[in-house]
């Protein structure tokens, strides 16, 4: 029997027990499935966290209260602390002691709740000064943004980000508006450009203050001069480098702290934040990977005992073929066959779904799905190889069977 009577001999075998065919794939086809699925949202949320940190701009910095390392190697208290203070920040940006440091933005936010026209809407409150619409390469659609002389005065002024002004005002068109915020009033003096989504915050969604006004005002108590963040940019991206390094030696000695190593406050650029992002979703993708192949296991172990029933049932006809000259490994051959042609359409049928479920989950979890070819290709490798290993026993078993005790079979 050569390759192509084998091919057809196997594929009759398959479709004529159809039902029961589909169900023993069935754990190969969620296993595929879920592996192309798994890997494609792990490509495509690390896609999406690498567009939108770079998006900041490839010469920026970024300095969080909290200490950067610990004897063990570990980041503790990164991002939590109130180490950072204003006075940080216009150290930062005189220029004397970090001349490449060009463009300085302090941020303190907290989440308020806002109202307009009987509507209320809790949002996150950011203050801020005048250079974080540069530093943060955002766009005002109308208006204006906040102005050195309002963040000196104190004065009490809003940037509504386009969604949180269509939610308070059913449109975008907000300027002149009132708005409260924590019970406070507050002028609409401008809307921001629409900037989409992160990994973690709808960048659409926020309501800009002056930074003293969020200091004094909104945000107040013993914290009250502390920031959540530091905005360095860096003079052009080849002096990134200096930057980071005069930064971090004044803030050390701003904080009279002699070891770098007990820095109590972290300093991060836009590399080593998608490398760290790149690092952590490899890491989840490889082990939801790992959890999608079990089922791949279980649809394995399904072939197994579908392909020993397959033998049982036709042991007459195996021995028939023996008794007329075939030898073991054309038997073995058809086996190995029919199991390799289970595995291949359990993993056509999953990639199909899903490369499918890839294409349409995105609108529904906001996050994209990256469909990888080399993972699709490889899932079809490794469902025919399931296949064919988890046949060889029965295959094996059916070429060993003895023609006289086949053909007396019942």
């Amino acid at each position: 029997m050569n390759w192509s009577e084998t091919l057809h001999s196997s594929w009759a075998a398959v479709r004529a027990h159809t039902m029961r065919s589909l169900l023993t794939v069935l754990g190969i086809l969620i296993g595929i499935a879920a592996v192309i699925l798994t890997v494609g949202l792990g490509l495509g949320t690390q896609k999406d966290v690498s567009e939108q940190i770079s998006s900041l701009g490839s010469n920026l910095l970024i300095v969080s209260p909290g200490s950067s390392t610990g004897s063990d190697g570990a980041r503790g208290g990164f991002g939590t602390g109130t180490t950072l203070t204003r006075a940080d920040a216009e150290a930062l940006e005189s220029g004397i002691a970090a001349p490449d440091v060009v463009a300085v933005a302090a941020e303190k936010s907290t989440s308020l709740s806002l109202e307009a026209n009987d509507t209320n809407w809790t949002t996150t409150v950011t203050g801020t000064t005048a250079s974080w619409i540069d530093v943060r390469s955002r766009e005002v659609a109308s208006g204006e943004f906040i102005t050195e002389e309002q963040d000196a005065a104190g004065a009490a002024v809003v940037v509504l980000g386009s969604e949180t002004a269509e939610e308070l005002f059913g449109t975008p068109r907000a300027v002149g508006s009132a708005v409260a915020i924590d019970g406070k009033t507050f002028e609409v003096i401008g809307v921001l450009e629409s900037a989409g989504s992160d990994s973690s915050s709808n960048l659409d969604d926020i309501a800009i203050v002056p930074l003293s006004t969020a200091a004094n005002q909104l945000i107040g108590g013993t914290t009250s001069q502390s920031v959540s963040t530091i905005y360095l940019q860096a003079a052009s991206t080849d002096r990134l480098s200096a930057a980071y390094q005069q930064a971090n030696q004044l803030l050390l000695n701003l904080h009279g702290i002699t070891d770098a190593d007990s820095a109590d406050f972290s300093i991060d650029s836009q590399d080593a934040l998608v490398s760290t992002a790149t690092s952590v979703y490899q890491t989840l993708t490889v082990l939801l990977t790992g959890i999608a192949a079990l089922s791949l296991l279980v649809g394995g172990i399904g072939v197994m005992n579908i392909m020993l029933v397959s033998v049982t049932e036709r042991t007459r006809e195996i021995g028939l073929r023996k008794a007329l000259g075939a030898p073991g490994w054309a038997i073995r051959r058809q086996f190995l066959t029919e199991a390799a042609i289970l595995g291949l359409t359990g993993g056509l049928v999953g990639a199909v779904l899903g490369i499918g479920a890839a294409l349409a989950l995105p609108g529904v979890i906001g996050s994209s799905i990256v469909v990888s070819p080399v993972a699709v290709v490889l899932s079809l490798v490794v469902a025919v190889g399931i296949g064919v290993v988890f046949g060889v026993y029965p295959a094996t078993r059916a070429a060993r069977l003895a023609p006289i005790d086949a053909l007396r079979a019942e």
